[in-house]
């Protein structure tokens, strides 16, 4: 009777076992996954947000450039800020 109590138990765990076994792992893989996804995605940012500068140049004065990869980036300068009306004090 021993044996057979311990063999159905036996075969009910066996049954089980890889049930129990692959719910955790498939969680674990996904989560890994998404987890990985996000940090690549984070270093995409990180890398678009710092500038990116080419190589130095030397001038023949001894000056040292360095140009900017991408000034397009930049917000234009609107040269008519500059040249704005001097304010008297008083409002219109």
């Amino acid at each position: 009777m021993n044996r057979t109590a311990a063999a159905v138990v036996f075969s009910l765990w066996a049954a089980m076992a890889p049930a129990i076994a692959d719910s955790p792992t498939e969680d674990a893989e996904r989560l890994a996954g998404e987890g990985l996804a996000k940090i690549l995605q984070a270093l995409d940012l990180l890398m678009k947000t710092i500038p990116q500068y080419a190589a130095p140049e030397v001038l023949p004065n001894g000056d040292i450039i360095i140009r900017r990869l991408h000034p397009e980036d930049e917000a234009p300068h609107d040269p008519e800020e500059e040249h704005d009306e001097p304010s008297d004090g008083t409002e219109t």
